[in-house]
């Protein structure tokens, strides 16, 4: 029956609220986040406005030798291709020398394109609900509150239908071996568990970033697609590399997905990239 997980993530005006904070990042990876605060401005110099950290280091639920470092940096001006091979050399130096850690994404953009009217539902909510702030001023500010309505979720994820292409491309190409395929599907597990979680939340009326939640809210809504769901977001914790799930994901659940969404929420706003 839908609706038996009570939905969260809201404030008593029912606008969703920041999931994150440097208060939640566990003792192990204080020291990882403390160099990040430490190395940025070195890294960027006056091109950096501000930096923040998302996923499970500031939700709190990080696992030691599993979880990875997720960072949002926001420059001043739109990143070049300098600024994106300092981010992945930063990465790489973290990645070696913090074991707590297993990789670090960063992603970049310019403060205009945070603000920007084409991305208040998308970039700029990411930076408001679902951003921690480590350096400068946050952006979060300038930004309005948002609600878990059908305007965020097509906003957010009414992209899917153009990913997937992609995405078949990616599996093509990738080598035959469960090391090279574990890191598409971690990452398309994940996207397919909340693209599914976006398409219900609406009706469910809350916010969750856990994917085990997720699947399960999902679930209550679109029963005969649970257990692929249940599936994805075991993959997108413990992923495996195995090419029937990938496949299963381009040829069923996925279109399935994208056409489900487009019917309900519609196709996100183009973008320039």
């Amino acid at each position: 029956m839908a609706g038996t997980v009570p939905p969260k993530g809201l404030d008593s005006q029912g606008h969703l609220t920041r999931e994150g904070s440097l208060e939640r990042v566990q003792s192990p990876f204080r020291p990882v986040v403390a160099a990040a605060r430490d190395r940025l401005p070195d890294v960027f110099g006056t091109r950096l406005h501000s930096a923040y950290l998302y996923g499970s280091i500031p939700r709190g639920t990080a696992r030691v030798g599993r979880s990875d470092l997720d960072l949002l940096v926001a420059l001043r001006e739109e990143p070049g291709d300098t600024d994106r091979a300092a981010a992945r050399a930063l990465g790489e130096a973290f990645d070696e020398e913090f074991p707590e850690i297993d990789g670090v994404g960063t992603l970049l953009y310019s403060r205009t394109r945070l603000l920007s009217e084409l991305e208040t539902h998308d970039l700029g909510w990411f930076v408001a609900c679902l951003c921690t702030p480590l350096l400068g001023e946050d952006l979060a500010e300038y930004l309005p509150r948002y609600r878990p309505d059908g305007l965020l979720a097509r906003e957010t994820n009414g992209d899917l239908a153009l990913l997937l292409p992609r995405w078949r491309e990616r599996i093509a190409a990738a080598d035959d071996t469960d090391e090279a395929r574990r890191p598409l599907v971690r990452f398309m597990s994940r996207h397919l568990v909340r693209t599914g979680f976006t398409l219900v939340m609406p009706r469910w009326g809350g916010w969750t970033s856990d994917l085990t939640e997720m699947a399960e809210i999902f679930g209550a809504y679109h029963p005969t697609r649970a257990e692929q769901m249940k599936t994805a977001a075991v993959a997108g914790y413990e992923p495996t590399g195995d090419p029937a799930l990938l496949r299963s994901y381009v040829d069923d659940l996925g279109p399935w997905l994208a056409g489900e969404y487009a019917r309900v929420h519609g196709i996100k706003a183009p973008r320039p990239d």
